[in-house]
């Protein structure tokens, strides 16, 4: 039997979670926390509902998977975010210490990535472009709503 539980379909969950944000007039942003093979957090961008500059996608899963596993580290689990975390959100990424850290799309202009990799934390493994199209999809058709 084939695992259905692939980087795809994490992102695919990770996706419906954006999709979520968008409904709510957000950037549309989605993340999820993976711990053996099981969804345990969960988060869109809320910035704007809950006028709350840090109410991003990943602080709302990472915040939900501690509280699920009642730990602040998540050493063993796998972030799955749509777009590539801004520099505040790496720093939670990088204290949080997950395993991985998987995003679809690229932030040229608000990603960590400017900053280099040292944001994450050295044990953390980073994956990128997992369904890029799709995540990139997602920001375009909501910005073009803003014009």
């Amino acid at each position: 039997m084939e695992n259905i539980f692939t980087d795809d379909w994490f992102m695919k969950e990770a996706i419906k979670e954006a999709k979520k944000a968008f409904d709510l007039g957000e950037v549309p942003v989605g993340a999820v926390v993976v711990y053996e093979n099981k969804i345990i957090g969960k988060g869109h961008n809320l910035t704007e509902q809950l006028q709350d500059v840090t109410a991003h996608a990943e602080m709302q899963a990472i915040t939900a998977a501690a509280n699920h596993i009642g730990a602040k580290y998540l050493t063993d689990c796998k972030l799955y975010v749509t777009l590539e975390p801004c520099t505040m959100c790496a720093g939670a990424i990088f204290w949080s210490q997950p395993a991985e850290l998987i995003y679809g799309a690229s932030d040229s202009k608000r990603g960590f990535q400017n900053l280099g990799k040292t944001v994450i934390h050295p044990k953390t493994t980073i994956k990128n472009g997992i369904l890029h199209q799709e995540c990139s999809e997602l920001l375009k058709d909501f910005f073009k709503t803003l014009r």
